[in-house]
């Protein structure tokens, strides 16, 4: 069993930084694809970010060049730094855990960013 708990949401003006952080329990986590959606009422969930157990990362075309994901497997933590924010990246983000046909996720996080 695996438990994702996101943290470091807010509000933050057009042009502003963030950074959420994803802590897990359990021991698949060096061995899991982490990553990060996000999801706006109305709307599916949306792939924001992965990063496999051996690093490589994986980004959607509108946060390109924005958001760096990262983790740190011996604090069982996944990052998402947020740069050069929209109001369109207003979203409750969601950290998600795969590992073989299972997939977790966090109770999510929610970013707004006023124009």
């Amino acid at each position: 069993q695996v438990q994702l708990s996101e943290s470091g949401g807010g509000l933050v003006q057009a042009g502003g930084s963030l950074r959420l952080s994803c802590a897990a329990s359990g021991s698949i986590f060096s061995s899991s694809m982490m990553g990060w959606y996000r999801q706006t009422p109305g709307k599916q969930r949306e792939l924001v970010a992965t990063i496999t157990s051996g690093g490589t990362t994986n980004y959607a075309d509108s946060v390109k060049g924005r958001f760096t994901i990262s983790r740190d497997n011996a604090k069982k933590t996944v990052y998402l730094q947020m740069n050069s924010l929209k109001p369109e990246d207003t979203a409750v983000y969601f950290c998600n855990a795969k590992f073989g046909l299972m997939y977790y996720w966090g109770q999510g996080t929610q970013v707004t960013v006023s124009s």
